[in-house]
């Protein structure tokens, strides 16, 4: 169940990024709104994530899935460039993600 919180937390933390990006500097007002719900939803979750795993793999694999997403998102909705290096580098971080939450990390 913890590993779950913190993927949804990741998520969040995807949804956060993205929405502090066109919040524009918190000037307007519906995605400044998101980014708060989605921070707090964030944060929330991996506050409750840690109650049962250790808290450095939880907080990279929170924050692996958050940059991520938020690379994969900027490239497929914002517009960003796409390029053979970000590819790869997402795909070291998904692997990353995934050798941490089956290193046994769970107390």
């Amino acid at each position: 169940m913890a590993w779950l919180l913190i993927v949804t937390a990741g998520l969040f933390e995807t949804g956060f990024a993205v929405l502090l990006k066109q919040s524009a500097h918190f000037t307007r007002l519906w995605p400044t709104v998101g980014f708060a719900a989605c921070a707090l939803i964030s944060f929330g979750l991996l506050s409750l994530a840690l109650r049962g795993l250790e808290a450095g793999p939880s907080y990279a694999v929170w924050t692996g899935i958050g940059a991520a997403g938020t690379a994969v998102i900027g490239m497929v909705a914002l517009g960003e460039t796409v390029s053979a290096a970000k590819l790869v580098s997402i795909g070291l971080i998904v692997a990353g993600v995934i050798g941490l939450s089956l290193s046994g990390v769970t107390p």
